[in-house]
């Protein structure tokens, strides 16, 4: 990287303290994976985490944002899969690219894509977006 790309992007990350980012990421997505999503979040999200679904307000802080999680588990009646299609990893910046696919507890079969982009600081995720198809949503 040159020097003047280093300065002019504003880094959020130092060494991270549980190993390297992409050691992270995959210790994350194999949470997930195995179900073990509210124990992720615990894990791997900084306290004052702000998570954001595509153009909506970001929801602020880990509380808030595991409860959000509870909220759409909740509508959830059973996991078919959760399936990593590409993602890649930078010191301090993450993006996977995943499709996910449920009944609903409305009995209706949901497939849908997504890509979230996560900002690292010290080995925790302090941001995080997810960008879909809203209409694919249950």
């Amino acid at each position: 990287m040159s020097q003047t790309t280093a300065q002019s992007r504003p880094s959020t990350s130092t060494v991270p303290a549980h190993g390297s980012t992409r050691a992270r990421l995959e210790e994350l997505l194999n949470y997930i994976q195995n179900g073990r999503i509210i124990e992720a979040m615990n894990e791997f999200y900084d306290p004052s985490v702000r998570m954001q679904e595509n153009g909506n307000a970001p929801t602020v802080g880990l509380p808030a944002n595991i409860e959000r999680e509870r909220q759409f588990l909740a509508g959830v009646k059973e996991w078919k899969g959760f399936t990593v299609l590409a993602k890649a990893a930078t010191d301090d910046v993450t993006f996977v690219e995943n499709r996910i696919e449920f009944i609903a507890t409305s009995g209706a079969a949901v497939s849908m894509q997504q890509v979230s982009v996560a900002r690292w600081r010290d080995g925790k995720i302090v941001e995080e977006r997810f960008y879909y198809d809203a209409s694919a949503k249950a």
